[in-house]
């Protein structure tokens, strides 16, 4: 008798109701997070095209309450000190913020408070109440989500040296310059600071302070980017270069 006739055939695997309910399980564990991922991909893709359109309504608001018709000679460079507006009410959107390193599409309404429910989750970027107005001396601070509820400040760790921020409102252009990052513990509040990170201070200088949590995903620490007032326009001088491409100068 051959060795191939004596050779034991192996058994054939058990199939079991454990063993079948395991790979459903894992199966559907694995669809729960690829619709998880794509679900909070395609809100924050809705979302954001949402806080977009809202601000630029808002522009085209301010744009037909105009009516003083102001001209602004062509060549102008000297705007003298910039217009600082007044605080508007909690939950106002009263200005909208442009990154070019955020997209060249990249425009979101900034509104008064940083109530997670009344502002950032549904608004988009909120102004800490007692902190300074746009081209204020002193520290204008504002917040957003890095994930979710449109994440206006996804990008916020990819900004450089130099990029510039720009801050628009009914009266005018205010566009400020990225300066260095920090990385704070949530209860690291003196980065509001008029002069941030100093209590007490006399401010000299006009700061954007643009905070969101960090690391994404996780509310473990505060990630602040810095940025200082470079330039100031009129609504009516037509948006700054920084924006040339960007904004349309209609």
């Amino acid at each position: 008798m051959s060795s191939h006739a004596t050779r034991r055939a192996r058994p054939a695997p058990r199939v079991t109701v454990l063993g079948v309910l395991g790979e459903l399980l894992i199966t559907a564990g694995l669809l729960v997070l690829l619709f998880l991922g794509w679900q909070l991909w395609f809100n924050d893709l809705v979302v954001g095209g949402e806080q977009r359109g809202a601000a630029l309504e808002l522009q085209q608001d301010w744009a037909a309450g105009s009516a003083d018709g102001s001209v602004v000679a062509p060549g102008t460079t000297d705007f003298g000190p910039p217009v600082v507006g007044a605080a508007p009410p909690e939950t106002e959107s009263f200005a909208t913020l442009y990154v070019p390193r955020f997209g060249a599409d990249y425009v979101r309404p900034i509104a008064e408070g940083v109530g997670t429910r009344t502002v950032l989750n549904t608004l988009g970027i909120g102004h800490y109440p007692g902190t300074q107005m746009p081209g204020e001396v002193g520290n204008f601070a504002i917040a957003a989500h890095r994930t979710t509820y449109g994440a206006p400040f996804a990008s916020i760790a990819d900004l450089r040296l130099g990029d510039p921020i720009v801050v628009r409102t009914a009266d005018g252009w205010y566009t400020y310059r990225f300066r260095t990052m920090d990385y704070v513990p949530p209860s690291g509040v003196e980065v509001l600071n008029a002069v941030p990170a100093l209590d007490g201070a006399e401010p000299t200088d006009r700061i954007i302070t643009l905070t969101s949590c960090n690391p994404r995903f996780s509310s473990a620490e505060r990630i602040i980017a810095y940025g200082v007032f470079d330039s100031w326009r009129p609504n009516a001088a037509g948006p700054p270069p920084e924006l040339s491409g960007v904004v349309d100068p209609g």
